[in-house]
């Protein structure tokens, strides 16, 4: 092919270039050039236009696109016809799309020209859905490269291949423990059944029973009798080891486990096993939220079936992190990678601080504990501000009541915002409440930090962060000391209207043992978490650096 300008009385029969309007008339990128065209850009005062000549051997795009898609088409995959050099597939029932990634590579380093783009390989579509995208990038192509792309294209069966789903029955076993509500296991089961149903199956009726194996392999081989094509367990406390109890009720079923964990996150806890062909998970926490997870990842390749061994889970690492860690580089919303579902990356919540700040300091008195100095001359608020300012908790809310001019000024203009608890004598919950009030909409959940325990860094505050996951319901998150809990807490925004009904010289603790299925503890290495320092004795025992002078 040739191209480039070309005076307009040897332009025709050529393809034009680029658009362009002349007069009334649009002339379109990729029409031949004829007659009536070039009169047209001649009366314009066009001399010469910018072209493609096709010479011997070359290949039309759209004919080329045509050519290359026909060995790509395979049972379940609908062609669009070829225009502008594109055919697109795309998938005519839901199911599970297989790639040979291989091939396609192979494909598409033949020649520039010719492009194929596809889904991820185990990409879950629904009828309509486009599955491939042929694209001859100039306007024609040489006979010779696409004879080479349709001979690789036609070696074996096509490169692209759609598993549909299958209507399986799928059997349900939901453990429960004293303690845990009924409405969690009610939603739990509401969730399952919508993940079942959108992938073409039926849940079987589900079956309560005791955490105990027994019991688990009792209700296994009910739901089996009843003509289960898979088998799920949920357990009311997750799944640790091969030996737990829900695998071990597999057992007691007749059945094996293949294998436990898988390196995606959330999901590692899923363990594999079967009964005699009929697959048997037992299911990790994130199963109980309907956000995507590993569990999708396996339900999927089941339903569309696909086998499902010990190495196919250890290969599905790459793609497999779905969810904000604390060491990650950059925030999941600045990523450029997306789950290979196709759901859109989640945003990172934006998590407060609220800094309880406001109190009488009545055990220190006449001291305020919070203003007391430091060797260096920093007040004890003002270290603990600092810390938290190191976090990613924000915005930083910081309560104030007694003396509170002076907390202001000894914080120095810091970047937090100050709420006044008018009411802090009231006790405790007075100035906690004004502080939870004031957090913003956007907030998903709110770390609550003690004005008197400087010890407590922001890395500290940022373990407590990261291990915050609505969609696994980890919502209470609150560190530990050698099993003694501690403080700072974080709550979700759905606690909020409980935490303002509290009364009295009282926090949210109690909460804690209200809400268990909830609750997330994260052990800490050290003891900052469990000391507060509120009377002059407990000063003498911070680190010699942070000890004040001339308190007694």
């Amino acid at each position: 092919m040739k191209f480039g300008a070309a005076p307009l009385d040897e332009a025709k029969g050529a393809i034009m270039a680029h658009s362009q309007k002349v007069g009334e008339r649009m002339i379109r990128k990729g029409s031949l050039l004829d007659d009536s065209a070039i009169e047209a850009l001649r009366t314009a005062g066009r001399l010469d236009v910018i072209c493609a000549h096709l010479e011997p051997g070359d290949v039309p795009e759209d004919i080329a696109a045509d050519r290359l898609a026909t060995p790509l088409v395979s049972p379940l995959i609908a062609r669009s016809r070829a225009a502008t050099g594109r055919v697109n597939l795309s998938a005519e029932v839901p199911g599970l799309l297989r790639i040979d990634t291989a091939r396609i590579n192979r494909l598409n380093t033949i020649d520039e020209a010719l492009t194929i783009g596809t889904l991820p390989d185990y990409a879950v579509v629904a009828p309509k859905d486009l599955v491939a995208t042929i694209k001859i990038i100039p306007f024609s192509v040489p006979g010779n490269v696409l004879s080479v792309a349709e001979a690789l294209a036609r070696q074996g069966t096509s490169p692209l291949t759609l598993h549909p789903f299958r209507h399986l029955k799928v059997g349900l076993v939901i453990t429960e423990l004293p303690g845990l509500k009924d409405s969690v296991t009610d939603k739990t089961i509401a969730i399952t059944d919508a993940r079942i149903t959108a992938l073409t199956g039926t849940l079987l009726p589900a079956i309560r029973c005791a955490h105990h194996e027994d019991a688990v392999g009792r209700a296994l081989d009910t739901l089996k009798a009843s003509g289960a094509d898979l088998l799920l367990v949920i357990g009311a406390s997750a799944v640790v080891d091969r030996r737990d109890v829900g695998p071990a009720g597999i057992v007691r079923a007749g059945g094996e486990i293949l294998h436990f964990g898988m390196p995606v996150d959330p999901g590692n806890l899923i363990c594999l096993g079967r009964i005699g062909t009929t697959p048997a998970l037992v299911l990790p926490g994130c199963a109980r939220s309907p956000a995507l997870n590993g569990i999708d990842f396996v339900l999927t390749r089941l339903f569309a079936g696909v086998p499902v061994t010990s190495r196919d889970l250890m290969l599905m690492g790459v793609g497999g992190l779905l969810k904000e860690m604390e060491t990650r580089p950059m925030p999941r919303e600045k990523a450029p990678a997306t789950p290979r579902s196709g759901a859109a990356p989640r945003s990172a919540p934006v998590i407060a601080a609220v800094i309880m700040g406001a109190g009488r300091s009545r055990r220190m008195a006449p001291h305020n504990k919070l203003l007391v100095t430091d060797k260096a001359g920093k007040p004890m608020i003002a270290r603990v501000v600092d810390n938290v300012l190191s976090s990613n908790a924000r915005p930083i809310l910081v309560v104030t009541g007694h003396q509170a001019e002076q907390i202001e000024h000894s914080l120095g203009g810091r970047p937090v915002r100050y709420v006044h608890a008018s009411d802090y004598a009231e006790g405790l919950s007075a100035s906690l409440k004004a502080g939870i009030a004031a957090v913003p909409p956007e907030c998903a959940a709110a770390v609550v930090c003690l004005g008197d325990m400087p010890l407590v860094t922001g890395r500290m505050i940022d373990r407590l962060i990261s291990m915050y996951d609505p969609a696994e319901g980890r919502l209470i998150v609150l560190p530990t000391f050698r099993g003694k809990q501690g403080n700072p807490m974080l709550w979700d925004r759905r606690f909020f209207p409980e935490i303002l009904q509290i009364s009295g010289d009282s926090g949210a603790r109690f909460l804690v043992g209200k809400h268990t299925e909830f609750v997330c503890e994260i052990e800490m290495a050290d003891d900052a978490v469990l000391r507060d320092f509120d009377t002059t004795e407990s000063l003498a025992t911070l680190p010699k650096g942070m000890r004040p002078e001339g308190v007694a």
